[in-house]
């Protein structure tokens, strides 16, 4: 059985060592040519700019047009067509690249569409977003091919951009059409147990989203899908029901229920409170424990 070709990152193309590059697709077909059925020792991210063929990673196969993009971790298989049409921007990259920044050995598998077990290697980003993930590769590239100057904090950053960029495009299946299913229940249930465990500490949706690695918005958006309500009000719906409790059944001062739940103050607390029934805690306190008559 002949061997898949692999590729090497070249880590000394520019002179000094850089775990970074972004070429025009154009570059690397003479390679793809030699060897359509490949592997990589690097990350890659391609966005598609014109043509339509059919791409396959690691078993995955579709046919890809402009605005797509295909993801692949190292070792994955590529398969092209023998003489490739498309045309694009290719981000390759190193781990060592962020890892020596980020100091989290699990930190590229944070990304979902990154992610060994990813559903699809493919992601479609709508028109606004790969707009901007175009200009990004463009000011990598620009940067990179600077002979005097190439700041890899400025890339870096750019990069971390970039993927932060790709949480929000939609991931898709081998025939092109949106997979919402398993990254929403994924990420609500993922949602939900940080929520479990951290409500009294975290009321924030950034935070959550953050650990997710999702946007607030995307958050959101698929709480709203799955749940019928935002994650802020998720949260403090939480938020609400310990508090009704320990109103009910412990003798807890409202600076004391305020100060367990991480209010920054007891008037916050009493105002959050106030908005969700329409009285004050003490208030709601003497009503729920006053006699039944």
């Amino acid at each position: 059985m002949k061997q898949i070709q692999l590729y090497k990152f070249h880590k000394r193309k520019y002179g000094a060592e850089l775990l970074i590059d972004v070429l025009d697709l154009d570059y690397i077909k003479a390679g793809i040519r030699r060897a359509p059925v490949h592997r990589e020792t690097f990350y890659c991210i391609i966005l598609v700019t014109d043509g339509q063929e059919e791409v396959a990673v690691n078993g995955h196969k579709r046919s890809v047009q402009a605005g797509d993009v295909i993801c692949s971790r190292p070792g994955e298989v590529w398969s092209w067509q023998p003489d490739p049409k498309l045309e694009g921007l290719v981000l390759i990259f190193e781990e060592p690249f962020l890892l020596s920044f980020f100091n989290d050995s699990r930190f590229l598998d944070r990304f979902a569409y990154l992610q060994p077990d990813r559903t699809s290697p493919f992601l479609h980003p709508d028109e606004a977003l790969q707009e901007r993930l175009h200009h990004l590769f463009s000011l990598m590239k620009a940067e990179i091919d600077d002979n005097r100057n190439k700041d890899q904090h400025i890339l870096r950053a750019m990069l971390y951009e970039t993927l932060m960029l790709l949480n929000r495009a939609e991931s898709t299946d081998d025939g092109g059409q949106p997979m919402n299913e398993v990254p929403v229940s994924r990420y609500v249930d993922g949602f939900i147990r940080a929520v479990e465990a951290e409500y009294t500490q975290r009321h924030d949706v950034e935070y959550y989203a953050d650990k997710l690695c999702i946007t607030p918005n995307y958050l959101n958006k698929v709480v709203r899908l799955s749940l019928g309500t935002t994650a802020k009000l998720y949260i403090h719906k939480k938020l609400f029901e310990e508090a009704e409790r320990l109103l009910i059944y412990t003798t807890l001062t409202v600076t004391e229920i305020a100060e367990r739940l991480h209010f920054d103050s007891s008037s916050y607390f009493v105002r959050f409170f106030r908005k969700q029934t329409g009285i004050t805690p003490l208030k709601y306190r003497e009503k729920k424990n006053s006699p039944q008559k």
